[in-house]
């Protein structure tokens, strides 16, 4: 049996890289005094991410449970 601690650590790391890698993405028109964009979407990215995480712990689960990774 795997210990929690693993699963819920793959999930952050799978959902923290998605997320961060979601963030250049689609950012539009940027504010000239600041360089920030000025819509930049975070909470529909967070949904992705989430969504993203799941299918890759998802993948990661099922592979554990079939002995590939022996953890």
């Amino acid at each position: 049996m795997v210990h929690g601690a693993i699963l819920v650590s793959a999930f952050a790391i799978a959902w923290f890289l998605a997320f961060f890698c979601l963030l250049p993405v689609g950012l539009g028109e940027v504010d000239r005094e600041t360089g920030a964009p000025k819509r930049a979407y975070l909470g529909r990215k967070a949904l992705i991410a989430s969504g993203i995480a799941v299918v890759l712990f998802a993948v990661f689960y099922a592979l554990i449970a079939l002995k590939v990774f022996d953890l």
